[in-house]
């Protein structure tokens, strides 16, 4: 990898990085599809998925069958080479998401990039002893709330994102952070980016609907994609750029000022329930 850079890129994983919901997939493709939409109004996702895997377990499927399944979620081609020039540019790249621990690295172990992420964030996914998967909530909320009314009580991106901050911030090391998301539960961290930041919205996803809404509320430039072509051409303009504005600064004889622009959001429709939303 070349000399680190002071950019941070955080993906989400779901619709982000793969182009489907891996929940969604493996249920699916496993035939669990009409169990799970009975019993989503019930309770939490996270909480459904932990039984999912239960009901999984019951009906014979093995860990293997379910790896099987991961292997062959669809991803756009361009995904990869961006992670991979991101990564040789000298950015950070983390993940956080409201997938599992076992999905996720199964499925970037299969690619080829799990040595690209230097952290995965996401809800805990542990085969038991008896050979079952349990997911269980990044954040327990039978013990205490995670205390945001935005996001579902598993999980609030928020709080990771802040912690990046701060770790950054105690090493005196001055962050430049790209945030690519989808989902409903993108959309409080959003709010956590600050000026310099760019916010990378699924344009027509929810998190792009929660922006357009009031696009004012977030600092960070915002810049949208829809798909994996978008994603990496938009990523690397946004790397470069910066990049070339960090070598104009450090120039003796150079002094810039760097606005805010954002790109055009056209509010169109309401928000998903949270609840329901990744």
């Amino acid at each position: 990898m070349a000399n680190k850079n002071n950019i941070v890129i955080v993906f989400d994983f779901d619709k982000t990085i793969i182009d489907v919901d891996s929940d969604n997939w493996v249920v699916d493709e496993l035939g669990f599809t009409e169990l799970f939409e009975q019993l989503l109004p019930t309770m939490p996702w996270n909480s459904l998925m932990d039984r999912m895997m239960k009901e999984l377990y019951d009906h014979g499927k093995t860990i293997e069958e379910i790896k099987q399944v991961l292997r062959r979620i669809p991803i756009h081609p361009r995904v990869i080479p961006a992670i991979k020039s991101a990564h040789a540019l000298g950015c950070e790249l983390r993940i956080v998401s409201d997938a599992n621990t076992f999905f996720i690295e199964t499925i970037v172990e299969h690619l080829g990039i799990s040595e690209y992420f230097s952290e995965i964030n996401t809800n805990p996914g542990v085969v038991d002893e008896q050979g079952r998967l349990r997911i269980s909530p990044y954040h327990d909320f039978t013990k205490s709330s995670h205390g945001c009314s935005r996001c579902p009580p598993n999980m609030c991106k928020s709080l990771i994102i802040e912690r990046i901050q701060a770790s950054f911030t105690k090493e005196g090391n001055k962050m430049k952070m790209i945030y690519l998301g989808d989902g409903a539960g993108d959309y409080c961290p959003s709010l956590r980016l600050k000026a310099e930041d760019y916010m990378m919205p699924r344009k027509n996803f929810p998190v792009w609907d929660l922006i357009s809404q009031n696009p004012g509320l977030v600092k960070a430039t915002v810049r949208d994609w829809t798909d994996g072509e978008a994603m990496e051409r938009i990523l690397m303009g946004l790397i470069n750029e910066i990049m070339e504005m960090e070598k104009m600064v450090s120039s003796d004889h150079c002094k810039i000022s760097v606005g805010i622009v954002h790109e055009p959001l056209l509010p169109i429709s309401l928000p998903v329930p949270l609840h329901l939303v990744k």
